[in-house]
């Protein structure tokens, strides 16, 4: 498989959309406002490479690994970039680069080898595995380069072709990236479309495509899976999550604070699998909250692109004022704003690292995912108590323990409705590891070979022992 020079994207020609800085909120560049009638000629573009692409798994793997340098060779330029639109610290936006470089390789190097099956009758069986043909993905903006990346490359590894749909409010990163990685791939192998709604539901329902994942919010994920539904699509919906923390009574909180807090406050707080609840034991409870609330009056907010800013603003206007209306109904419900619990008075979308105290149970920043820079620490008298409140949320994605009794900690890590708990560690994931969530944080699985599994079918064939007259 050649090596091409990227082509010009389709829709560079006609509307264009503004994309904000969220350090201003000023707009500093527009991106192509691609039609929902211009998808039916990049899915019959991505049918055809498909044919090709899927044929030859040593030519794929020499040209994701390809790819792969590519990226990373592009950091300079990707990294400035998605911290322009994106809003993040400019070393974080260097580890997402690099994590979609990482993350390609692994893929490429993945096996998937056939599989027989002996069940006692004098016939050779095997399982095989085959690609499932072009996959459509719509991604987020809080990880837009990262959570492109754990969609294309599985699918691109598996012999898949892709069109992907970035976030409108993070689309540029997104574009370059689909260009630095086209260059080293066949064309029209991967394919970056940006445009406003409705052009994602026309994606999702697009009859061309045969697998569909998302990663975004439940009430989107419903309408992603009801647009595949018409062709009967495969679906990968990864769907947030509301994480909680549980600490235990033997946890040394100085020693754990820095990695909780961080936990809870990287990226904004836009982290679908961040720390989005503490309950703390009722002794320990005032110790808890002043330790983190330490920590959010000292965090240095401002620019991502200031080398100095452990912080960014939030990423857009709407997800400000989602943070703003939890964070107000949680202080009239009667919590306490012990640091931060206000939008800082400055140019952009930046609200003050938050962390509220004595926080009624039901209040939205607790039973809803809030996606930004609020946390709230609620107090337990009783363990049972604790597991009870963790448990009782539609969300079901990650969840995290804290204790110096290691057994102790895995023994209630393993009472926790999720799909990933860490002890004394939260949000940290493998590349080989498969990440799934249950309720209504998802459906499907990504991440290591389950991840590849997931873009591929089962093709079985069945052979004599030996030649029959």
């Amino acid at each position: 498989m050649p090596t091409r020079q990227p082509r010009r994207a389709a829709g560079t020609c006609g509307d264009r959309f503004a994309v904000l800085d969220p350090a201003t909120g000023e707009v500093f560049d527009e991106a192509p406002d691609q039609q929902p009638d211009e998808l039916d000629a990049v899915v019959d573009r991505s049918h055809g490479a498909w044919r090709s692409w899927r044929a030859d798994p040593a030519a794929r793997t020499t040209a994701l690994l390809a790819a792969a340098d590519a990226v990373e060779a592009a950091g300079v330029d990707l990294a400035p970039l998605l911290t322009r639109e994106q809003g993040k610290p400019l070393a974080e936006s260097y580890a997402e680069v690099a994590r979609t470089a990482a993350r390609l390789r692994y893929f490429a190097e993945l096996d998937p080898r056939p599989q027989p099956i002996t069940d006692g009758r004098p016939v050779r069986s095997e399982v095989r595995w085959r690609p499932l043909g072009p996959v459509a993905a719509i991604v987020p903006w809080n990880f837009p380069l990262q959570l492109a990346s754990a969609k294309f490359a599985p699918a691109l590894a598996a012999g898949n072709t892709m069109v992907l749909k970035p976030s409108p409010f993070t689309p540029l990163a997104t574009r370059l990236l689909g260009s630095v990685i086209s260059a080293a791939l066949p064309e029209d192998v991967l394919t970056v479309v940006t445009g406003r709604e409705p052009l994602g539901a026309r994606l999702a329902s697009h009859p061309g495509m045969r697998h569909v994942t998302f990663t975004g919010s439940i009430p989107t994920g419903r309408a992603v899976a009801e647009g595949a539904a018409a062709s009967l699509a495969r679906v990968t919906l990864e769907l947030g999550g509301n994480d909680a923390a549980i600490l235990l009574e033997d946890v040394d909180v100085e020693r754990i604070a820095d990695r909780l807090f961080w936990a809870a406050f990287r990226n904004c707080g836009q982290v679908c699998m961040a720390v989005k609840r503490v309950y703390a034991p009722a002794r320990l409870y005032s110790q808890v909250v002043e330790a983190l609330a330490q920590r959010a009056k000292a965090a240095v907010v401002g620019p991502g692109i200031d080398p100095g800013s452990q912080l960014g603003p939030v990423n857009n206007a709407p997800q400000l004022a989602r943070v703003e209306r939890y964070t107000a109904q949680a202080l009239a419900d009667g919590a306490r704003a012990v640091a931060g619990g206000h939008r800082l008075d400055r140019p952009g979308y930046f609200f003050a690292p938050t962390i509220l105290a004595e926080v009624p149970p039901d209040s939205p920043v607790v039973t809803e995912e809030q996606f930004g820079p609020v946390l709230p620490v609620l107090p337990y008298r009783s363990l049972d108590e604790a597991i009870e409140a963790a448990n009782d949320t539609d969300f079901g994605l990650g969840g995290s323990v804290w204790g110096t009794d290691l057994d102790r900690a895995e023994a209630v890590a393993d009472r926790l409705e999720c799909g990933t708990v860490w002890i004394n560690h939260h949000a940290e994931l493998s590349l080989a590891q498969p990440f799934a969530g249950i309720k209504e944080s998802g459906v499907g699985v990504a991440g290591g070979p389950w991840g590849l599994y997931g873009n591929l079918r089962p093709f079985v064939v069945h052979r004599p022992e030996e030649a029959r007259p």
